[in-house]
């Protein structure tokens, strides 16, 4: 495996193939990053940490490849960028996967087109932002490797394609954190699923949800460790777990107030205000009042005598000269009425004009504004999780110091309160309504004031839930501690993005369509989409005799994937297929998984491992 990157997700992928999976890691990031980003990794498995810090000294030649020195089952190399020659020095034409995690966009295009040209059969992923572009360079990249590997449907063929965008990996998380107080949400074929803690108190044996994930350490609430959780444990671990809390999966379904009108649409009420829509009615019923007493006193038509008070109205009918003096006195007070109607006229065309203005620019958070979310930051994590926010219809109020920042276009689009000033100082997130919010998101790119937010915040509110990203996931643990500690009685989660988005990339990577991560206390359950064929402990066995306590369980059938082709269910068998998607649940313990089938799994990462595995070691004897 390569791993070519500039900032802590590298780091912390090869981590995770190295310590997770077993395998042979070749980690390619600039020389100046090499003595910075290291520590990122963390400390969690000895192992790893080990490998990581015996970073080799390596010199990049003038051609810009770099020379390195084996580690073990890993090596380290420098190179500034991702040349063809750097990418030949480590070793791609006969490496199984190459995992381009470089901050830009066009750095990971660029060397996976080349890498592609290299090694056709290479599977390839890759880091990109705008999800658009990744679709479009999956299917490139993907008939490029079956034109030169002679298949042209793709099929026998390990070479693939996967475009992946942390911010999209760790959004979700990150919003429930804010929302529900949990991170652990996954999205899969249009489904959204949370996994729910319930108490032991809490009747869980009456609502199993979907599924059980796991059984929390007997004092997780305390922060203890003296009996760890056990993830996917069968019935009879459940039903022993007595004063233990549980993590069961639900269907997460949403109501709420309506969004705004979309794409900066303006309801025709709001183009003008109150007083000036009493003032155009005010006029209105004047002119009709006259046109109704012209016609009772010269016994004209209706029509015309509305039609001659229009005319009056405006100045352009001829003066009333020798008329009545009932005709000529309507006619002065048409003129009057007229002289009345100019200026009303120009405040509702300036009215108008402003209103349109002000939709394309930044809303201020109105008065009475509470119970919403103050999101910090609209940079690449922040945009996402704007986005994120207001497809639930959670309000939210923003604060960015950036002017040009790249999701002020974003909240301008969806009509979301902009606070634009730094946040650490005095004023600004009294600005955004923070003694009434719900709870605070920072998902700013510097740590420092991602604390300082939160630590100022609890000082105006001390109950208010709090979300920080943090940047190193050892700093974050600590964070979340102290603030757990100081704070008791209030809701405080510390997200490490590189945490959250490596076991995504690692799975992609081991040729895996990974849905999501469900982290549980410090440990973290990966949901997988897996083509039953070619899986000795999938294929031919039942949903009961493929179930892994502590390893992989069944979940659901995916009948809309293209490999997931099967034959009718018997009568007897009872399904429960969730509306708006493709998958089946619930499904029976003696349903017996065919090589077509394509299943929806969770699975621990060293079990996830142990399948791949497996199935690699079973290829090479053949």
């Amino acid at each position: 495996m390569v791993v070519c990157g500039d900032d802590g997700l590298a780091h912390r992928l090869a981590a995770e193939l190295r310590g997770v999976y077993g395998e042979q890691v070749t980690l390619v990031v600039p020389p100046s990053e090499r003595g910075v980003r290291t520590q990122v990794v963390g400390r969690a498995r000895a192992t790893t940490a080990a490998l990581l810090d015996r970073v080799v000294n390596a010199t990049v030649n003038r051609a810009g490849a770099a020379a390195s020195e084996p580690v073990g089952t890993a090596q380290v190399m420098a190179a500034a960028e991702p040349t063809e020659e750097a990418l030949g020095a480590a070793g791609v034409e006969r490496a199984a996967a190459l995992a381009l995690v470089y901050d830009d966009d066009e750095t990971n295009i660029r060397a996976a087109l080349t890498a592609r040209r290299l090694n056709p059969r290479l599977r390839l992923v890759l880091r990109l932002y705008n999800r658009r572009l990744g679709q479009h360079i999956e299917e490139l990249l993907d008939q490029a490797a079956a034109l030169a590997t002679g298949n042209g449907d793709g099929a026998g063929s390990d070479a693939s394609t996967t475009v992946l965008s942390d911010a999209d990996t760790a959004a979700p998380a990150l919003v429930a954190t804010a929302v529900a107080g949990t991170s652990k949400v996954v999205q899969t074929d249009g489904l959204l699923l949370r996994a729910v803690e319930r108490s032991p108190m809490a009747g869980q044996l009456a609502q199993p949800g979907l599924a059980t994930l796991a059984v929390l350490s007997s004092d997780s609430t305390e922060g203890g460790a003296e009996q760890g959780p056990e993830l996917l444990p069968d019935g009879a671990a459940v039903r022993a777990a007595t004063g233990r809390g549980t993590v069961v999966l639900e269907q997460v379904s949403y109501a709420g107030p309506e969004l705004p009108p979309a794409r900066g649409a303006v309801a025709f009420a709001s183009l003008f205000s109150r007083r000036l829509r009493w003032s155009l009615a005010g006029l209105v019923g004047c002119v009709l009042a006259l046109a109704v007493a012209l016609w009772v006193v010269t016994g004209m038509h209706p029509l015309s005598a509305f039609y001659l008070t229009l005319l009056d109205l405006f100045a352009i009918d001829d003066p009333a000269i020798g008329a009545s003096v009932g005709r000529q006195i309507l006619q002065l007070l048409s003129g009057l009425t007229g002289l009345l109607l100019l200026p009303v006229l120009l405040a509702a065309v300036l009215e108008a004009l402003g209103t349109f203005r002000t939709t394309s620019a930044l809303r201020k958070p109105p008065r009475g504004l509470g119970g919403h979310v103050v999101l910090l930051g609209l940079g690449k994590i922040g945009t996402r999780v704007l986005t994120r926010l207001r497809e639930l219809r959670i309000p939210v109020v923003c604060v960015e110091s950036d002017p040009e920042a790249r999701g002020l276009a974003t909240a301008r689009r969806l009509r979301v309160p902009v606070v634009l000033g730094d946040v650490t100082q005095e004023g600004v997130l009294e600005a955004a309504k923070i003694h009434r919010a719900h709870a605070l998101l920072a998902v700013t790119s510097a740590d420092t004031t991602n604390l300082e937010a939160a630590l100022y915040a609890r000082s105006v509110r001390p109950d208010l839930r709090v979300v920080l990203r943090l940047y190193d996931d050892d700093f974050a643990t600590a964070v979340y501690r102290t603030l757990r500690a100081a704070h008791p009685r209030a809701s405080t989660r510390s997200r490490s993005v590189s945490h959250l988005a490596a076991p995504a990339f690692a799975g992609a990577m081991m040729g895996r369509q990974i849905l999501g991560a469900i982290p549980v206390e410090r440990r973290v359950l990966l949901f997988a989409a897996v083509d039953v064929g070619g899986h000795a402990q999938l294929e031919g066995k039942t949903v009961a005799e493929a179930f892994r306590p502590g390893a992989w369980r069944v979940l659901a059938l995916d009948t809309g994937a293209s490999g997931g082709r099967r034959e009718e269910p018997a009568a007897e068998e009872a399904y429960e297929e969730l509306p708006g998607s493709g998958l089946v649940w619930d499904l029976p313990d003696t349903y017996v998984l065919r090589g077509s089938d394509r299943v929806v799994l969770a699975a621990t990462r060293t079990g996830l491992a142990e399948l791949l595995g497996r199935r690699s070691r079973e290829r090479a004897g053949s």
